[in-house]
């Protein structure tokens, strides 16, 4: 079975469509799949529900399919930088779904685990367990909350070889690992692809069992979502 697609455009043109559940790997603008995004702009699928971390910034990454309407609904943990966001929200445009960091984290995972739900006490008395399941353990009260499984997972990877085995580099790893074991599709860029056996096995952060389509994404450019820097000593 090849794994390999000449570009994005190609990987997705065929499994998208409107009305699809995707998670979308990344933290702020760190370890976004930037490529597949573009191609999901330019495929033009709509009424998307996404799972994110948080939705780009104005202009980048997620932030890019805010401009074109073609999300329906975010679930994510912190959308606090991007500007379009906001006014689409309030304007009734949007639909979210707000989850504390560590709840949407094992929300993923446990989708990807095979896992239905899972009770935690983050949330507990506040609006994010309106309406949820709450149950009582040793004392404690304990929030509900289900596992996500997506249509189509979209990750960004350092390194992988043609059998989809990904390794991940430093910050970039972030939500990419669970969202890979989560999609019932996963679609996973790469900056650097090897052939099939020149990865060392224990380096490996997710096995090629879980990525069904890589493309080689070339000409990565980096963004940072906030410069913070000071001048050098003299």
């Amino acid at each position: 079975m090849n794994k390999v697609f000449k570009d994005a455009h190609s990987a997705l043109a065929d499994i998208v469509k409107d009305g699809m559940t995707l998670m979308c790997g990344g933290f702020g603008l760190c370890g976004i799949p930037q490529d597949l995004i573009h191609a999901l702009r330019d495929l033009g699928v709509k009424n998307l529900t996404v799972v994110s971390n948080n939705a780009g910034v104005d202009g980048a990454g997620l932030g890019l399919l805010l401009e074109t309407r073609q999300i329906k609904k975010m679930i994510s943990s912190y959308v606090g930088e991007n500007k379009l966001f906001e006014q689409q929200f309030l304007s009734g445009e949007l639909e979210l779904e707000f989850n504390p960091q560590g709840t949407l984290a094992e929300r993923i995972r446990a989708g990807g685990a095979g896992i239905p739900a899972f009770f935690t006490k983050t949330g507990v008395g506040t609006v994010i367990a309106d309406g949820k399941e709450t149950r009582e353990f040793d004392g404690s009260t304990y929030v509900m909350e289900r596992g996500i499984v997506a249509d189509v997972s979209l990750v960004h990877a350092w390194k992988g070889d043609t059998e989809g085995n990904l390794v991940f580099r430093k910050t970039a790893r972030n939500f990419n690992p669970m969202m890979a074991t989560a999609g019932r599709m996963t679609v996973a860029e790469v900056e650097h692809l090897v052939p099939a056996g020149e990865i060392d096995p224990d380096m490996i952060h997710t096995p090629g069992i879980f990525v069904q389509r890589v493309i080689h994404a070339q000409n990565v450019v980096k963004l940072i979502e906030k410069r913070t820097t000071r001048p050098r000593a003299a």
